[in-house]
């Protein structure tokens, strides 16, 4: 057996396959066709395939499938019409092929002079797709070519050179590489793997828009297990998860599965419906309906007619039936259905049951739900399916059910899907992918190819520039998007309406119901209905909202609602710890009498403290609720004592009420049986009361419950509706009607929040009642249940911290990298740290690589991936006198600092160009200032060549380029260039050649020498790519342990940069290493490193480690005690169980 996605469908033939198995349908007549066809590769041989369904509007849709292969029809072929993206493409490519400038201009032959103009085009509209391009488009495709992507940036994405006076066509420097490595039109959709925690072990991918837009708390299903998603690594592509036990799961979605079926699949499924529907009229799924003879004819000819079995049979015809008997129709292509129902959270679902295809119905959603943003100022979530579509409507939107179909007209509807389309997550995918394939965006860049989430970042980039608007600040926008006019927009926006979406069928459904050709049904239904089951359990693919953050935290608090109880435990629980404290914050602190106005103002009545009431005010605080109103009691009686309050008493209970507010008591309360305890206090009191309340309008029970329910849920916490009627004297009913009316506003949230041994349950029910909470101190407990995170691991010691730091840095024995992939961890490790030059490889590297070749640090200069060079200024370029000259002068040696970068995470790297900065050089010697001419003129130069080009010695020229070399102004190709400068002449045989592993090579080294250029990048992504450099250095980073670090911006930048990154999840922040004042920002996989190594420390007697004083690890008088040990090359420090032991001189043989 061969278990294959849709890949083995693309040609692969396998000769052997004798039936092929698909699961679900297609979607479409040709593609099931050609998978079938993957089977029967021998002469004589029938291909043979089996439609296994799993759901009953699968069935239908397969059994339509196999109708109409067997009738012998195909879907339409459509070709795409013009696709400027790949004209743009393939321009670059033309005029590359034919040669670039730079070549015409050298071997001055007119043939390689470029395309003429009109030739181009004439070839261009050879090709049918193309044949009707206006000459308009194609100048404008050249202008972005030649002009670049965007005017604001200048000429970035050119590629074409264009003559405009002889009407010829170049391509640039870079064009044929970029068409050859970045062509295709086949979009990159990257794959995340999912890795089980805390085994490590790869389950599985998962799409990364899946991934994306996923959240960690989620619970997914991959294979037959549920996985909650616990952290997504988008820097690795990872999806770390683990094992959910269970828990009711969401489905993920790849898109190269979620294609919208077919129209004209759509069209024999809603004849077949029809057709099941006019066999049996009259007949309604009840007891004995399959024995009539009406059904048994039907079965028959289902089973001859779309080849299903028995039970198929049935299953779709019961499925029709039911349909039927709740909406009174099926919906067709000549019949669609508006279903209206509630939900179980009081809001209303709102289904359109329209058969026309994924495409049509999801340009319907966003249409319609644009209108009814810009109708009702409100944003709706919705779902489109290929048979469907629902919006959840709220207490707002109330209209008569059959004006939906009149919501959108054919000729107005256009403008109004442009503008939903711009807002959808629909168009900046399909940016990317024609950025993409118009070679704005790069594939590959620098030989590796470029991270989708680089993709994306860049994606947004480009599209900040070419299409501001649609990237601004929505509040900033008045009316509708402007839609520029580029050659790149047009060509996504009709990619947007006419591949992702059906516009011009969307305008003829329109069409067909104002002309009457399309009968609408609209229908309020007790219960979904049959139909309704597949779009409201749809994937998270037929979304069309982008929720914010907080409807997406009340989806999930409602989600945990509905969940059997034995899951509940487990998903989400809430810190009980951190609800304790927001409850205890929440209430009012009341210091004097004003302020117990002020509350007894806000909760409109408060039950005195005598009363049973106060249950559910002491169950919240161990039992404190009475004493804390007790507490209030003296202030109390000043407010009566002024006639600002009075005691009310209604049903045998008494309460405390502000005199502002007794018109909201009687409101609740109509009969009033007291006054007490002080008449004639009272009296005056209610006299006051009366006199303020003749200003206030009357008010009806509704408002007024509504106005105390609010004040309450402001102090109370999670609670319920009975905890609430207890407190206000009031049915649960009646709370539970006015919580539901202030969820629709969105000031509150249900669920079930507290532990299960707290909440109370009614003696009339069986089940926990729902929890309600306000919003904002619901963010405040989950904010507090998040920084439990923080207390997860106490603080380790600096002893522990520095041992630990011996085996991040692959210093401890037995934790040694190996090879030349070892090698580049080590180096991207170490990048930016600046080491005496002649210890980096037998003090530093040789210490963390395990049999250290210097080959493979040749191998990662010479290949590109690793630079090297000092990033430091000389302390002789900062001493220029005022006369130009300078009274310190730049002295070859061993020592000079130099410091390693990996060329792809070097964007915290300063910008530093010395053939443009440095015109000062008094600071050189005569034959360094050669050399550095030299290079500036000639550029990367050969070590012969520079010796012929200035006729000097070759000693000469290897203390030139020391000299240079110790300034910080040249570099080279690989590391051996600077070994041979570093190694004495006499050394060669000797013990310091043979610690290199071999002999020394020729003073020549393989490499050219070349000027130190560092282009530096935006200052923010500067700070964060140095904030990425320490954390990979240390793991965990504060401000005391980069006393010996150079070159780093200053420690305020820094600690925005990590709090950044703290907010996105990718860093933790909180006390890690005792002893140390200020922030600490560790990485998540640092953490649980330093938890593992606590545990494992118990078992070391105190190891003896001797390193070098010029190792980035030489943390003595900084993180352990001790005076500071200079960096001198030579000199060791041994540590003894984390702790400074000695300090010796290093031999030259090893340790």
């Amino acid at each position: 057996m061969l278990v294959a996605t849709a890949s083995l469908e693309l040609g692969i033939d396998i000769g052997t396959v004798d039936l092929v198995c698909h699961i679900s349908s297609p979607r479409s007549i040709a593609v099931a066709l050609q998978r079938v066809g993957r089977s029967g590769h021998w002469r004589g041989a029938v291909p043979k395939g089996r439609f296994f369904v799993t759901t009953r509007d699968d069935l239908a849709e397969c059994a339509v499938l196999v109708r109409a292969i067997r009738r012998g029809e195909l879907d339409r072929l459509i070709f795409p019409e013009a696709s400027l993206d790949v004209l743009a493409q393939q321009i670059v490519a033309c005029c590359a092929a034919s040669g670039s400038a730079a070549t015409a201009n050298k071997s001055g032959d007119q043939s390689n002079d470029g395309w003429d103009e009109d030739e181009l085009f004439a070839l261009v509209k050879r090709a049918y797709p193309y044949r009707n391009l206006a000459r308009e488009t194609f100048d404008a495709v050249l202008v972005m070519l030649s002009e670049g992507i965007a005017s604001q940036r200048g000429r970035y994405g050119a590629y074409l050179h264009h003559d405009r006076i002889n009407r010829k066509l170049r391509a640039r420097r870079g064009a044929r590489l970029a068409a050859i490595t970045s062509g295709g039109t086949i979009p990159d959709n990257a794959l995340f793997t999912v890795v089980a925690e805390p085994d490590g072990v790869v389950v599985g991918t998962v799409d990364e828009d899946f991934a994306t837009e996923s959240m960690a708390g989620e619970v997914m299903l991959l294979g037959n297990t549920s996985w909650r998603i616990r952290r997504i690594e988008y820097r690795t592509g990872r999806l770390l998860v683990e094992n959910a036990h269970g828990a009711a799961p969401g489905i993920p979605f790849w898109l190269g599965e979620g294609l919208a079926r077919t129209a004209e699949l759509s069209a024999q499924l809603g004849e077949l419906r029809k057709q099941i529907s006019d066999r049996l009229p009259g007949v309604v799924p009840v007891e004995g309906w399959r024995n009539l003879t009406v059904v048994a004819a039907a079965v028959t000819w289902l089973r001859e007619e779309c080849g299903l079995d028995l039970s198929g049979a049935e299953q779709l015809i019961q499925y029709i039936l039911e349909g039927r008997a709740v909406l009174g129709d099926v919906p067709t292509q000549a019949t669609i259905i508006a279903e209206r129902f509630f939900d179980e959270g009081g809001g209303m679902q709102l289904i359109i049951h329209a058969p026309f295809g994924g495409r049509i119905n999801k340009a319907w959603g966003l249409a319609l739900r644009k209108r009814f943003c810009r109708g009702f100022n409100f944003e709706l979530q919705a779902a489109a399916t290929d048979n469907g579509l629902n919006i959840a409507l709220a207490e707002q939107h109330s209209f008569p059910l059959a004006d939906v179909f009149q919501f959108l007209a054919s000729e107005s509807m256009p403008p109004i899907l442009e503008q939903a389309a711009l807002a959808s997550p629909i168009f900046k995918t399909r940016w990317r992918w024609d950025a993409t394939r118009a070679l704005a965006l790069l594939r590959f860049q620098g030989g590796k190819k470029v991270p989708p989430q680089i993709q994306r970042m860049r994606s947004d980039d480009l599209l900040a520039s070419v299409f501001p608007d649609v990237a601004a600040c929505f509040e900033n926008i008045e009316g509708d998007i402007k839609i520029p006019d580029h050659p790149l927009v047009a060509e996504v926006m009709k990619d947007v309406l006419t591949e992702a979406l059906d516009i011009e069928g969307l305008a003829e459904v329109l069409r067909g119901i104002e002309q009457g050709r399309i009968r609408c049904l609209a229908v309020d239904t007790p219960v979904p209905s049959q139909f309704a089951h597949e779009i409201l359990n749809a994937n998270p693919n037929a979304f069309l909202d982008d929720a914010p953050l907080e409807e997406r935290r009340a989806r999930a608090v409602e989600m945990r609602r509905v969940l059997p109880a034995s899951v509940l435990e487990e998903v989400g629980a809430l810190d009980p710890a951190a609800i304790a404290q927001v409850q205890q914050e929440a209430w009012p602190d009341v210091r004097d009498a004003d302020e117990l106005h002020d509350v007894l103002h806000t909760l409109v009545m408060v039950p005195v403290d005598d009363s049973s009431q106060l249950s559910a005010v002491s169950s919240q605080f161990e039992a404190r609720g009475p004493e804390v109103i007790a507490d209030w009691a003296e202030f109390f009686d000043r407010l009566q004592r002024e006639n600002r309050a009075i005691v009310a008493e209604a049903a045998g209970k008494q309460y405390w009420v502000a005199a502002e507010r007794i018109e909201w008591f009687r409101a609740i309360h109509p009969v009033e049986t007291g006054l007490a305890p002080s008449p004639a206090a009272n009296e005056s009191a209610a006299n006051a009361a009366g006199d303020a309340a003749s200003r206030v309008s009357t008010l009806s029970l509704d408002d007024a419950v509504l106005t105390a329910v609010q004040g309450w849920m402001a102090h109370l916490g999670p609670t319920t509706a009975s905890e609430i009627g207890e407190l206000l004297g009031l049915p649960a009913s009646e709370i539970e009607k006015t919580l539901l009316r202030i969820e629709a506003s969105g000031a509150i949230l249900r669920g079930q929040f507290r532990p299960a041994d707290s909440r109370p349950t009614p003696p009339t029910q069986h089940e926990a009642e729902t929890e309600w909470c306000e919003r904002r101190l619901l963010a405040r407990i989950h904010r507090l249940t998040v920084a439990t995170l923080r207390k997860q691991i106490e603080p380790v010691t600096a002893t522990e911290f520095m041992n630990w730091l011996f085996r991040w840095q692959h210093i401890a024995p037995g934790t040694q990298v190996r090879g030349e992939h070892g090698t580049l961890e080590v180096i991207r490790q170490l990048q930016g740290f600046e080491i005496p030059a002649s210890a980096w490889e037998r003090f530093v590297l040789a210490r963390r690589i395990a049999d250290y070749d210097p080959a493979h640090l040749d191998q990662l200069c010479l290949a590109g991936a690793v630079g090297w060079g000092r990033l430091s200024p000389h302390p002789a370029t900062l001493e220029a006198t005022q006369d130009g000259e300078n009274r310190r002068r730049v002295i070859p040696t061993r020592v000079a600092p130099i410091a390693f970068f990996v060329r792809e995470d070097a964007d915290w790297m300063r910008a530093h160009h010395p053939g443009a900065e440095d015109s000062a050089t008094s600071f050189l010697s005569p034959v360094a200032q050669a050399v550095l001419e030299l290079l500036k003129q000639r550029g990367a130069l050969f070590f012969p060549d520079m010796v012929r080009a200035t006729g000097r010695l070759k000693a000469e020229i290897e203390t030139g380029l020391w000299e240079l070399v110790a300034a910080g102004l040249v570099t080279a190709d690989g590391f051996e260039n600077l070994r041979a400068l570093v190694t004495p002449k006499g050394a060669v045989g000797s013990g310091l050649g043979r610690v290199m592993g071999k002999a020394r090579r020729p003073r020549h080294a393989p490499g050219r020498w070349s000027l130190l250029h560092t282009e530096g990048a935006e200052r923010d992504r500067s700070v964060e790519s140095c904030c990425w450099m320490l954390l990979r250095r240390y793991g965990v980073v504060f401000r005391d342990l980069l006393a010996r670090e150079t070159n780093l911006p200053r420690w305020r930048e820094l600690q925005i940069g990590y709090r950044r990154l703290e907010d996105r999840g990718e860093v933790r922040g909180g006390r890690f290493v005792d002893g140390f004042l200020g922030e600490q920002f560790a990485l998540p996989v640092a953490v649980e490193s330093l938890r593992a190594h606590r545990k494992l420390a118990q078992n070391t007697n105190g190891e003896r480690i001797i390193i070098a004083a010029a190792d980035p690890l030489n943390l003595v008088g900084i993180i352990v005690p001790g005076e500071r040990i200079p960096a001198i090359s030579g000199r060791s420090v041994t540590f003894r169980g984390g702790l400074w032991d000695a300090e010796d001189v290093l031999m030259a043989s090893g340790y």
